[in-house]
């Protein structure tokens, strides 16, 4: 995925900038990816409507993840175990762990994510039709 801006060029992006993927009762909305950051991170806030589920359970067999919750509170799989993480909780999850996260609240949520090394914008455009095939 390419862009006007590249790994030289400074990113201020307003709150809800960037660009946009709907996910069933998820919304990606990614700041930075890897045109932008010379392949090594991408950064994107994941948004959640009340009482919904996460992507499922996955892991990464080459990338570490790492997650701020920015409001409400996130349940976090991590490995076998379920946590709930309020605002401002700091998670790393690295390379081959399986999580997941949800909302399990009456409340909207929203993590920023960091994916390390990046790239996981490529497979955006496939999640979305996965969300509007399946769910």
């Amino acid at each position: 995925m390419k862009h006007q801006n590249n790994h030289t060029h400074t990113l201020i992006l307003a709150p809800g900038e960037g660009r946009l993927y709907p996910c069933g009762t998820m919304t990606a909305v990614f700041k930075a990816d890897e045109n932008e950051t010379d392949k090594k991170y991408s950064i994107s806030e994941w948004w959640l409507a009340p009482n919904s589920d996460g992507p499922g359970a996955h892991l990464h067999e080459a990338n570490d993840e790492v997650f701020y919750v920015l409001e409400g509170t996130v349940t976090f799989l991590v490995g076998e175990k379920w946590v709930d993480a309020e605002k401002g909780t700091f998670l790393r999850i690295p390379a081959n762990t399986v999580h997941d996260f949800k909302n399990r609240t009456g409340q909207k949520t929203g993590v920023l994510n960091f994916f390390i090394p990046g790239g996981f914008e490529r497979n955006m455009p496939a999640i979305v039709q996965w969300f509007k095939d399946n769910r």
